[in-house]
């Protein structure tokens, strides 16, 4: 349930919480539901339960047993925000990114209300990133959710983006990733939508990180706009020293 990770913008997952349920057009086609069919399948004990929301309490610790300072997205798998995750949980997840100060954790949610009527109960150490999903113009309102949120990073995941988002108001947003759907039944994504996204940006002093092209085979399509990669991060940390174990 932790693993290096293929993800361009991070470079480790962990995922304390397996399962979800779809809530918007951007789950429709989602790649962590067809993943947990594929590892029930297979036979992974993680996933006897399928994509039913299942908690992994011998989990909750791991990150302290690592080492090396990383990026590590939580629940690449799961929504740390929902409703079927209790406070008690979400609050033991908080405290283990506390201790393990060296690592950066990466938390994205569509669940932006959960979000907010939880964040005045937990910690918010400065190397947890909290991010929502806007995968459209539907779905607009959970930046201004985010935006009340006292995370040192916020950040949007415009990702599968599905259609354009217009003058955006990046206040208080530090971080934007866009990217078009992939695999079967991709949604096509316009270039005209990723320069909007990319230039509002750059005007307004945010971090741009472009994921990819997508499409039905996302390695023929790449990740270049306008002939350059766009990899920017809100903040670079040190990921190159190692600490000593902390008590588990």
């Amino acid at each position: 349930m932790a693993s290096r990770s293929n993800i361009e913008w991070t470079e480790a997952t962990w995922n304390p919480v397996t399962g979800c349920t779809k809530i918007s057009e951007g789950c429709r086609h989602c790649y962590a539901a067809t993943m947990a069919k594929r590892l029930q399948a297979m036979g992974n004990p993680r996933y006897k339960n399928g994509f039913k929301v299942t908690l992994h309490h011998d989990l909750i610790t791991l990150p302290l047993t690592w080492k090396k300072p990383r990026l590590i997205f939580v629940n690449s798998m799961s929504d740390l925000f929902h409703k079927d995750v209790p406070l008690e949980f979400i609050q033991q997840v908080f405290e283990t990114m506390e201790k393990a100060y060296w690592h950066t954790f990466q938390i994205l949610t569509k669940r932006s209300d959960r979000l907010l009527e939880l964040a005045p109960h937990l910690p918010w150490p400065d190397n947890v990133w909290q991010g929502v999903s806007v995968e459209d113009e539907r779905v607009k309102f959970r930046i201004d959710d985010l935006r009340k949120i006292p995370a040192k990073i916020r950040f949007l995941s415009c990702e599968p983006l599905i259609g354009p988002l217009e003058n955006l108001n990046l206040e208080g947003i530090h971080w934007v990733i866009a990217g078009g759907e992939s695999g079967p039944g991709a949604r096509p994504m316009k270039v005209e939508w990723v320069r909007s996204l990319r230039d509002q940006c750059v005007n307004q002093d945010v971090a741009f990180f472009f994921k990819q092209w997508g499409g039905v085979q996302k390695f023929r399509t790449g990740r270049t706009l306008d002939d350059r990669t766009w990899d920017e991060l809100p903040v670079r940390p040190r990921l190159n020293s190692e600490v000593s174990l902390q008590p588990v």
